[in-house]
C-alpha cells in the first residue's frame, strides 16, 4: 500500500506535550510511527522539529494537530507556524468524543495525543492561522478586568457583613474601602487600554462600529467577545461557535420520556457571562427582533431566563456574521423571518437573511 500523508498529534499541558506520529495508507489505514514526550518550552520545541526530521522518512504532506487547551498550547502553535508547518486547532473535547465514538474506553495524554493524529490523518482539516498579537493583548485586559470586578465583589460581600457585625473594626473597614477604591480605579485603567486599542487598530474599530451598533453590545461585551473567540478563526460556522460557547441545546427525551431541554453550558463561560446584561438591553430596548425573540420563547417555555438565553445566543451569532462578512448592523432587517421546523431543531434564533446586514 502506498502511504499518503503524515498526521502528528499533540496533546499539551502546562510543562509538557506528547505527540504521536502516524501515517495514513491508500486502504486508509492509519499506523502509528513514533510517539515522544517533550518539554513545552522552547528546547522542547526544538527537539520536536528533530524528532520530526528523524521520523519523517518519505516525502509526503504533513498535518499536525493540537486542541486549543487554554493558554498552554500557544507557544508552541506560534513556533510551529513560524517553521513554515502546516497545523490545525481543534476546539477542546473534540478528540475525547472522536475517541470515544472510535471505542476508546481509557483516556490520558498519549491516547488523546494518538487520537488527534488519527484525525488529522483522517480528516482535511483546516489550517490554523493565528490572530494578531493584539487579540492576544486584549485577551489579557478584558480577563484581568473580570478578575478585578470579581474581587470587587469578595470584597464588598466581605465589607457587607462587616457592617452588620455586632463588634466592628473602624480599620478593617477602613482597609477595605481603600482596596475597593484602589481595584475600581484599576478597572477604568483596563476599560481606558480596551478602548485605546481597538481605536488603534484600524482592523478592530471598523468591526467595532459595526457590532456595537447593535444596542446593548459596548466595548467591553465586544472586546470579551472578540479576545475569548480569537476573532471568530477557529470557527467555519456560527454552529461551532454556538457549541464552543455552551449555547448547544441538549434534549433528555426517550419514549414517553420528557425531561428538560437545556443548554450544555460546556463552553466558555466568559462569553455567556458577558452577554448577560447586552441580552437584557437589547430586551428592554424594544428592538423588535431581539423582542419577538425573547417573547416567543417565554410564551412557548413559561420561563423568562430561557428567553434572555435565546437572544444571548441570537447576539452571539449576529456577531459572528457581522464580522465574517464585514457588515454594519441593521436594525431594520427582515426579522419577521423566521427558521422552518423548530420543533425539530430547537431553534433559538431566527433566521438571518443573506445580505441584510447592510
Amino acid at each position: 500500500m502506498m502511504n499518503l500523508k503524515y498526521s502528528i498529534g499533540i496533546d499539551v499541558s502546562k510543562k509538557d506535550f506528547h505527540c504521536c506520529l502516524s501515517v495514513i495508507d491508500s486502504s486508509q489505514k492509519v499506523t502509528v510511527k513514533s510517539s515522544r514526550k517533550l518539554s513545552n518550552s522552547p528546547g522542547g520545541f526544538k527537539e520536536f522539529l528533530a524528532w520530526i526530521k528523524q521520523h519523517q522518512k518519505e516525502e509526503l504532506p504533513l498535518r499536525i494537530v493540537m486542541e486549543a487547551t487554554g493558554v498552554y498550547h500557544e507557544q508552541l502553535a506560534w513556533f510551529l507556524h513560524s517553521k513554515g508547518l502546516v497545523l490545525s486547532i481543534l476546539l477542546p473535547n473534540k478528540a475525547k468524543k472522536y475517541l470515544q465514538a472510535d471505542g476508546a474506553n481509557s483516556k490520558n495524554d498519549s491516547i488523546d495525543a494518538r487520537g488527534l493524529a488519527k484525525i488529522g490523518a483522517e480528516k482535511n482539516l483546516e489550517p490554523w492561522t493565528p490572530g494578531s498579537e493584539k487579540l492576544y493583548e486584549l485577551r489579557h485586559y478584558t480577563r484581568q478586568h473580570q478578575n478585578l470586578k470579581e474581587t470587587i465583589n469578595v470584597i464588598g460581600n466581605q465589607l457587607e457583613a462587616l457592617t452588620h457585625a455586632q463588634f466592628q473594626s473602624r480599620e478593617v473597614i477602613k482597609q477595605l474601602n481603600k482596596t475597593i477604591k484602589l481595584l475600581e480605579q484599576q478597572v477604568a485603567e483596563m476599560e481606558k487600554a480596551m478602548g485605546k486599542l481597538v481605536k488603534t487598530d484600524k482592523v478592530l474599530n471598523l468591526h467595532y462600529e459595526n457590532i456595537t451598533a447593535i444596542k446593548g453590545i459596548n466595548l467591553l461585551s465586544f472586546c470579551v467577545i472578540v479576545a475569548e473567540t480569537n476573532g471568530f478563526t477557529l470557527f467555519k460556522n456560527s454552529a461551532s461557535l454556538v457549541k464552543y460557547s455552551g449555547y448547544d441545546v441538549i434534549e433528555n427525551q426517550s419514549g414517553k420520556h420528557i425531561g428538560k431541554t437545556k443548554i450544555s453550558k460546556k463552553g466558555n463561560s466568559r462569553i455567556r457571562r458577558i452577554l448577560f446584561m447586552p441580552a437584557f438591553c437589547a430586551v428592554r430596548d424594544d428592538q423588535p427582533q431581539f423582542k419577538s425573540l425573547y417573547e416567543r420563547v417565554v410564551e412557548r417555555t413559561g420561563f423568562k431566563m430561557k428567553g434572555y438565553v435565546a437572544v444571548q445566543k441570537k447576539l452571539l451569532v449576529m456577531m459572528y456574521h457581522l464580522w465574517k462578512n464585514e457588515q454594519r448592523y441593521n436594525p431594520q432587517f427582515n426579522y419577521l423571518e423566521k427558521i422552518i421546523a423548530p420543533e425539530k431543531s430547537r431553534a433559538t434564533h431566527d433566521k438571518i437573511p443573506d445580505g441584510s446586514f447592510h
